[in-house]
């Protein structure tokens, strides 16, 4: 039966029943046509210009650029164009070169992988840390070289089991595929606890993994709560805080810092692709679990290491807290931003964080969204299922500390004129 194109998300795409790859990659082709020929296939847009505020991008149907205020980066405080930090970077490639040659076991481990590692560490008031050559890995590899599963034995002694609030991001999934997954409902403590109190007997490691900012709605996590239940029923707790660190917290230390929990968590996960404006995930945990995976973890084991790019890194990190006034504008501009579309009568539901969502609750009206704020000149992101549920389909903002009130003023403007040609609203 052929997949209706008006209700569909790319999730049904995923194994179509009774077709070959080729089959399905066709069909898949012709729902992306269909996407085209709406103006509704509004990714992978083409930029000419660096990542920032505004963007120069040649848009779906176009053979000219056009300048767009930019929603859609995960670069929070500018630190990706920071003087200071593409300095960094220049250094060490004059020092090193472009490349490591090997990965970290055999000859690709160099000093500037040290000196990260023991900052990021340092950075959460920590002793050890890991790097990976992504955010996304750093999750995924992490947690397939430590929990696991015996399908043949069901002896607690054998198998492990990951516990995940619903709403943890795509990598942690990916990670857990060898294991095996309880989930809760997201932020819900009661179904948490129902949770820990079955699992408590039945196996050897028990983790309870969360996000601390969640990359769709940009709430945060009770981490305090979580991690109280989690150790009262023996197990450990893992926070994924991509999005918090260099924004949540006094100190840009993430939702760990805010709710003081940095003596609670047992691992911390995260990225150097968002707020610190580079690329690379790193894994944070006592020093035996950090040489365990050092040396058992085989996407970090058999990966070359990272480029002498990231001494760009390390100026970051200390960026944040030699210059805390871009939080300080990151800020004044979420507040802005937020309580504007809050004011015009749009919901933002629960977000404490630089990620703004705007539900709408259904996709095809999410997509013409999308290109309407495009046509108006403001990039966003339109996500539907599965990133969300189909009742959720939503446009997602990142905001950055480099936009200007001007910029916040056309992207609400914009969303107070399409709100009138679609009914966005509860108005």
């Amino acid at each position: 039966m052929k997949i209706d194109f008006i209700k569909a998300s790319f999730k049904d795409f995923e194994n179509i029943e009774g077709q070959d790859i080729y089959e399905t990659a066709n069909e898949f082709q012709e729902y992306l046509d269909f996407l085209k020929a709406n103006s509704h296939l509004n990714y992978r847009i083409e930029s000419l210009t660096h990542v920032g505020p505004e963007m120069n991008l040649v848009l779906p149907g176009d053979d000219h650029p056009t300048w767009c205020v930019c929603l859609v980066s995960n670069d929070y405080l500018g630190f990706s164009q920071h003087p200071k930090v593409k300095e960094a970077v220049i250094r060490g490639i004059q020092l090193f070169g472009t490349g490591s040659g090997a990965s970290p076991a055999i000859g690709g481990h160099f000093i500037y992988h040290q000196q990260l590692e023991r900052k990021i560490a340092e950075f959460y008031k920590k002793k050890e840390a890991i790097l990976y050559t992504t955010g996304y890995t750093a999750n995924s590899a992490t947690l397939q070289c430590i929990l696991h599963r015996d399908d043949k034995n069901p002896d607690p002694n054998r198998n492990d089991i990951a516990i995940l609030d619903m709403n943890v991001h795509a990598s942690v999934y990916e990670g857990v595929l060898t294991t095996n997954v309880k989930t809760f409902l997201h932020n819900n403590l009661e179904m948490l606890e129902k949770v820990l109190k079955n699992s408590q007997d039945k196996y050897r490691t028990k983790m309870v993994i969360i996000d601390g900012v969640y990359s769709q709605d940009g709430d945060v996590a009770p981490i305090n709560e979580i991690a109280d239940l989690a150790h009262k029923y023996g197990a450990y707790i893992v926070v994924d805080d991509a999005h918090g660190i260099g924004v949540v917290g006094k100190n840009g230390r993430g939702v760990i810092e805010l709710d003081n929990a940095f003596d609670k968590v047992d691992m911390i996960t995260g990225t150097f692709s968002k707020a610190l404006g580079n690329i690379g995930g790193y894994v944070i945990a006592n020093p035996e679990i950090i040489n365990y995976l050092k040396f058992q973890s085989k996407q970090h084991l058999f990966s070359t290491t990272a480029t002498p790019a990231i001494m760009g890194i390390l100026k970051a990190i200390e960026l944040v807290d030699e210059e805390p006034e871009w939080r300080t504008k990151l800020w004044d501009n979420i507040n802005y931003l937020k309580n504007g579309l809050i004011e015009r009568g749009f919901d933002v539901g629960t977000t404490a964080s630089a990620v703004i969502p705007v539900k709408v609750g259904d996709i095809p009206k999410t997509l013409e969204a999308g290109r309407l704020l495009l046509k108006a000149g403001i990039y966003t992101n339109p996500i539907m299922y599965p990133a969300v549920s189909k009742k959720n389909a939503r446009i997602r903002m990142n905001v950055m500390a480099t936009h200007t009130k001007e910029h916040l003023d056309k992207v609400l403007n914009a969303f107070t004129n399409i709100d009138q040609k679609l009914h966005l609203t509860m108005k």
